[in-house]
Order: C-alpha cells, then structure tokens, then sequence
C-alpha cells in the first residue's frame, strides 16, 4: 500500500506542477493507477473494472483531441 501511495502522490504533484496538456493527462493516469488499489481495499470490485476500461481509454481520446487543438 506504500507503494501505491506514493504512486497516486507522484502522479498528483506531476499533474499540478506540468504545464502540458499531454503530461498532465499523463500524470492523471499515473495517479489513477495508484488509486485502484485502494478501491479494491473497500470492495467496490465494480467501479474499479469500470474505471480501468474507462480511464485508459478516456486519455487516448483526450489526447488526440489536445493533440489536434494543438496543430
């Protein structure tokens, strides 16, 4: 559990302190992944597989559209 901790606060102080769209969203996936643990500690079994089809995919396609906003 350290681990993850450490996990979702890196991603969170990556995710305040980046600029870029790209590496904020980045950073937003990494702190998502740290967070899944903990959901599964309280056993919302569920929202953790919702959130793990939903989060990667939601990133990819707010990427494209930063991508192209930004071209």
């Amino acid at each position: 559990m350290v681990a993850c901790t450490a996990l979702a606060f890196i991603g969170m102080a990556a995710a305040i302190l980046e600029r870029d769209p790209f590496d904020k969203l980045i950073s937003l996936s990494v702190m998502i992944g740290g967070i899944f643990p903990f959901i599964v500690d309280r056993g919302y079994l569920d929202v953790v597989t919702a959130t793990a089809l939903i989060a990667p995919l939601s990133t990819i396609f707010i990427l494209m559209v930063c991508r192209r906003q930004q071209a």
